[in-house]
């Protein structure tokens, strides 16, 4: 049965991946993204819409034009999203501003647009793009850690909130996989950032694997979403063998800190944002 979907930071990455993906099921898509204009690689069958997710004002727009044209909405899938990391003491507030308005308020912003039309409606399905990173939380990565742990937090919390509207709420917690990313990777701590370039761009996964496994765990209603085998292990060391999880990532700081502990200041973060 098509569907009529909304994909934030659909031109690029992961976000492409689910709009070619949804729209060949035969969904109707509407792919959002920062652009003015759709890129020119958008699937034929998906629409395009610009949409600044920390923007109120683009967030009404995309209301009504699936209002408009579609009388409603079944899936709305909040992936845009940007990249940053780094140690404590060098990540700057600005650029815990910059990540939070985009990956957490984005993702709130979203929820809280579209959550009345669900309710309405009596059905939707609001889904949600962490990370890994928000169930295990490794060392230097405390902002990002942060944001997507909020998500997850968002997530299961609307999961309940909504059950009774008959509305259903799902996150994805993909861990590291071969997309943009790496490129729009931005901050001040750079060493760090140039080591998590490394994990993605190493990765045996594609965006258009991780998208399939997203769209799969989507269709079996699951409210968590993990993509990879690795993710669902370490979750389960996590959980089940603390002490040694702890160990490991205590040995990932201390490699860190090795590593990092002459490497020169850091000059200021570029504050551009870049769609996941």
């Amino acid at each position: 049965m098509s569907r009529r979907v909304l994909v934030t930071g659909g031109a690029s990455g992961l976000g492409r991946a689910l709009v070619a993906a949804l729209a060949a099921r035969g969904d109707r898509v509407l792919a959002t993204d920062l652009a003015e204009r759709a890129p020119a690689d958008l699937p034929g069958k998906a629409d395009y819409l610009r949409l600044d997710v920390t923007s109120d004002e683009d967030w009404a727009t995309a209301l009504a034009r699936v209002e408009e044209r579609w009388n409603g909405l079944d899936l709305l899938v909040n992936n845009a999203g940007v990249a940053s990391g780094g140690r404590i003491d060098v990540v700057t507030p600005a650029e815990w501003e910059w990540i939070t308005g985009t990956n957490l308020l984005g993702v709130v912003r979203g929820c809280h647009t579209f959550t009345p039309l669900f309710k309405r409606q009596g059905s939707g399905h609001i889904v949600n793009v962490a990370s890994m990173a928000g169930l295990l939380h490794p060392p230097q990565m405390s902002s990002y850690n942060a944001v997507k742990a909020a998500v997850v937090a968002l997530s299961e919390t609307l999961s309940h909130e909504l059950a009774p509207y008959g509305v259903r709420t799902s996150v994805a917690c993909p861990s590291f996989f071969r997309s943009g990313l790496a490129s729009s990777l931005r901050g001040s701590d750079t060493s760090v950032e140039s080591g998590a370039a490394r994990l993605i761009d190493g990765s045996r996964l594609g965006a258009d694997d991780v998208a399939a496994r997203i769209l799969r765990g989507v269709e079996r209603g699951r409210p968590l979403i993990l993509t990879d085998w690795e993710g669902h292990l370490a979750l389960r060391a996590k959980r089940l063998l603390r002490p040694l999880h702890d160990h490991v990532m205590r040995r990932l700081a201390g490699n860190a800190r090795r590593k990092n502990e002459d490497a020169p200041a850091p000059a200021l973060p570029h504050r551009s944002r870049r769609p996941r």
